[in-house]
């Protein structure tokens, strides 16, 4: 009987094929789909916060964030997109010797600077169209109160939470691709991005919506007024939601740690114990039907 996945060896060589393609691929076409997967992403955060903001239990609030927020991973896997977080696996292609380096970093930086436009466009988009209706000065004293917390990291637990959300990531990536159906590729993603969530992990491009949204919500005096009302933040501590803490306080530590996760964690342990795994499955058949003796110009060839 068929089996309707794949196994991890195969997932591998997929991923390899996957980062060569990427490589290739057009500059327009690696800035569009970026912008996709950054706008995609911020939609997911944005509606997870709608649901979670009048919720108290942290442990409720989290549980119904993390059912919400994976449809922004299924938008990017079935519509299309390109996100930094998923793109760290790239790394097999390097190890593989499929792809060079610099083709490796130019990607992660073409994605992660249209990442971050989509998910800006996304924010301003959201914040020019709120209007004054049930709940929104609660929304966006819950954006502040969001935001306040990311920019208040310390670097290292920022790095840190950064490295546990790309293996969930990542994990949910290489899972995905086992599925052959659509079913199956949406149950394989949701758990693992769900977890990540519910655990509060740090993902450098739903940041990038997170921590703007709630700085332009503290530029509004009555969504400003609403947080201190409800969480008792004081005029400083709104002031602290700058750009410049934006980006040292958590988007920088965050991003290496995300890198570090996908692509050193994650990606080579798994290219090294699968990609090996492969060859050795190719080299076990071809032993039966060629000589010894091919088998070893097989072996330099490979």
């Amino acid at each position: 009987m068929k089996n309707n996945f794949l196994i991890p060896s195969q997932v591998m060589e997929s991923t390899i094929l996957s980062s060569v393609n990427k490589s290739k691929m057009p500059l327009l076409k690696i800035l569009i789909l970026g912008f996709f997967a950054g706008m995609f992403v911020a939609f997911g955060a944005a509606s997870s916060s709608a649901a979670m903001f009048g919720i108290h239990d942290p442990g409720l609030s989290r549980s119904l964030a993390g059912v919400i927020f994976p449809v922004g991973l299924m938008m990017i896997l079935f519509v299309g997109g390109e996100l930094f977080t998923g793109n760290c696996l790239m790394i097999t292609g390097v190890m593989d010797r499929k792809i060079k380096t610099s083709d490796f970093m130019k990607n992660l930086c073409l994605v992660y600077v249209s990442n971050f436009a989509g998910s800006l466009f996304a924010a301003v988009l959201q914040y020019a169209g709120a209007s004054d209706g049930l709940y929104r000065e609660e929304i966006g004293a819950y954006a502040i109160k969001v935001a306040y917390g990311k920019v208040t990291l310390d670097g290292f637990s920022a790095f840190q939470s950064g490295i546990c959300c790309n293996i969930l990531v990542c994990a949910a990536v290489l899972m995905a691709a086992c599925a052959t159906d659509i079913i199956g590729k949406i149950v394989a993603l949701f758990f693992p991005i769900m977890a990540f969530v519910i655990a509060g992990f740090e993902h450098c491009v739903a940041n990038m919506y997170y921590i703007p949204a709630g700085m332009l919500a503290a530029s509004n005096e009555k969504y400003a007024a609403k947080a201190m009302e409800l969480y008792g933040f004081t005029r400083q501590q709104l002031d602290m939601i700058t750009p410049a803490g934006f980006v040292l306080h958590n988007l920088i530590p965050v991003t290496l740690g995300n890198i570090v996760g996908g692509s050193f964690v994650i990606a080579v342990p798994l290219y090294l114990v699968y990609k090996s795994e492969s060859r050795s499955s190719i080299k076990a058949v071809l032993s039966k039907a060629i000589p010894n003796k091919d088998n070893l110009s097989y072996e330099k060839s490979v």
